[in-house]
């Protein structure tokens, strides 16, 4: 029997002042654990600036942009120059008024393997997600990629080998078994 190896970069930083110097420090880690044999690499959550959830102010939405857009085209040609899968997260805005903290998953060509739009939307102190994001709509389904892994970031279960699906869940989102029951069934 054939042993498959999947190697994961996390990448978590500090804000950098602005989308574009968190995006060059992004190409920068990733660059590394490419090198490093890296095949999947997770991004934290809403990394183009500071978790800005903290406080409900209005002029956050001026943050959010459209899926696809100027992140994921970026982030697409990072994943292609470096011959690895990306899990980006992303402040997105589907339409006026609309806002989603959606998953993104970029493949090796970079290009948009699927998205998860997150259900489960924390309101607690600290944490005003629901001022700014709608729930998801997209439901929990697997997305297949060539290493064959979606968002489970903050989540404790196996990564599955090449050749299999697996479900795309994140933050919140992984505690309710009524979520991470279908996911798991589902492929």
């Amino acid at each position: 029997m054939t042993s498959h190896h999947l190697k994961v970069a996390l990448v978590q930083h500090a804000n950098q002042g602005d989308t574009e110097a968190n995006l060059a420090l992004i190409a920068d880690q990733i660059a590394q654990a490419s090198a490093r044999g890296a095949n999947l690499v997770l991004l934290q959550e809403l990394h183009n600036g500071r978790y800005f959830c903290q406080d409900e102010d209005p002029a956050q939405f001026e943050r959010a942009e459209p899926v696809p857009g100027p992140t994921t085209e970026t982030l697409g040609r990072i994943a292609q120059k470096h011959d690895v899968v990306i899990v980006a997260s992303l402040f997105e805005r589907r339409a006026a008024g609309l806002y989603h903290n959606t998953a993104v998953v970029l493949e090796r060509d970079g290009g948009i393997a699927g998205r998860y739009r997150k259900m489960h939307i924390p309101d607690d102190p600290g944490f005003y997600e629901k001022f700014y994001f709608t729930p998801g709509d997209l439901g929990f389904t697997p997305i297949d990629t060539s290493v064959a892994f979606g968002t489970m970031r903050k989540t404790s279960r196996q990564v599955p080998t090449a050749g299999s699906a697996a479900g795309d869940v994140t933050c919140t989102s992984r505690a309710p078994p009524s979520v991470t029951l279908p996911v798991a069934v589902s492929d």
